[in-house]
C-alpha cells in the first residue's frame, strides 16, 4: 500500500540519537493513524549509525535504510531519500528532532492550498526553547541576508530542517538539484519559485540539540553555494 507520508531523515554519525528519534517518530505516527514510511539515509557514517539503523528494521517494519557508502553531504542524502520516497507528502527532518515531530501538524494544516511548507525559527510565533550559541545564531542571520541578496527569495529561515512537500509537485525539483552541501534548501526553494510553486513559511517550536556540529569549511561552502545556485539556474 502506498503511504500517505514519507519521512526522510539524513544521518551522519547519529548512533547515539537515532534510536530515540525513530522511537519517538514511530509512537507519534502510529497514534496519528497516518499511513507512513520512514527513510533513513546514512551518509557514510564512521560510527555504528548504519548498523543500528538496520537492526532497528526488525522492530520497525515501516523503516527503510539507504546507505550512501561514503560521505556525500546532507543535500545529496536528502535528495536521494526524496527520490525513493513513495508517500504523497514528504517530510524532511533532522536526526536530532530539533523541531519536534509534533510540529508536523502545523505543516500539514498549512499544506492545504500550497505545494510546500517550511518550518521557520525566525517568524513571529516561533518558539526557540533552547538557543544555539550566539556565533551560530549570528552566522545564520548573515547567511539569510546573503541568501536574500543573492537569490531574491523572501523567506526568513531557509535552513530550519523541517519541511513538508507534495511529492508530485516537487519531484522535478529534487531531480534537478545540484547542491550536495548545506545550501540545498535554498536551491529547492529557488527552483520552486521558478516553477511557480506555492511555498508557505510557518513558525515552529525548535530547540538546539547538544552534539550538533557544523564545521567551518562546510559553513563557508554554504555561502559560496549561494552564488553557484544563482549561476547555474
Amino acid at each position: 500500500m502506498t503511504p500517505e507520508l514519507s519521512i526522510v531523515i539524513p544521518a551522519y554519525n547519529e548512533e547515539k540519537r537515532l534510536p530515540a528519534t525513530l522511537d519517538r517518530v514511530k509512537q507519534y505516527l502510529d497514534a496519528s493513524g497516518i499511513s507512513y514510511e520512514v527513510i533513513v539515509v546514512d551518509d557514510g557514517s564512521q560510527d555504528q549509525t548504519l548498523a543500528i539503523s538496520r537492526q532497528l528494521q526488525s522492530q520497525f517494519p515501516r523503516l527503510r535504510v539507504i546507505a550512501n557508502g561514503r560521505n556525500r553531504g546532507k543535500g545529496y542524502s536528502v535528495r536521494r531519500g526524496f527520490l525513493q520516497a513513495r508517500g504523497s507528502r514528504v517530510l524532511l527532518t533532522d536526526a536530532d528532532l530539533s523541531a519536534p515531530i509534533e510540529e508536523l501538524e502545523k505543516l500539514q494544516r498549512a499544506l492545504e492550498g500550497n505545494h510546500g511548507v517550511i518550518g521557520s525559527r525566525a517568524l513571529a510565533g516561533s518558539e526557540i526553547f533552547r538557543h544555539q550559541s550566539l556565533l551560530r545564531e549570528l552566522s545564520g542571520k548573515c547567511f539569510n541576508l546573503c541568501m536574500r541578496l543573492t537569490t531574491g527569495l523572501k523567506f526568513s529561515d531557509t535552513q530550519c530542517g523541517f519541511k513538508l512537500f507534495c511529492r508530485h509537485a516537487f519531484l522535478p525539483i529534487f531531480q534537478a538539484l545540484t547542491m550536495e552541501g548545506f545550501a540545498f534548501d535554498v536551491e529547492i526553494l529557488y527552483l520552486a519559485r521558478k516553477r511557480g510553486l506555492r511555498v508557505e513559511e510557518v513558525p515552529v517550536r525548535w530547540g538546539n540539540v547538544e552534539g550538533t556540529r557544523v564545521g567551518f569549511a562546510p559553513a563557508v561552502r554554504a555561502f559560496l553555494e549561494l552564488l553557484q545556485i544563482r549561476w547555474r539556474h
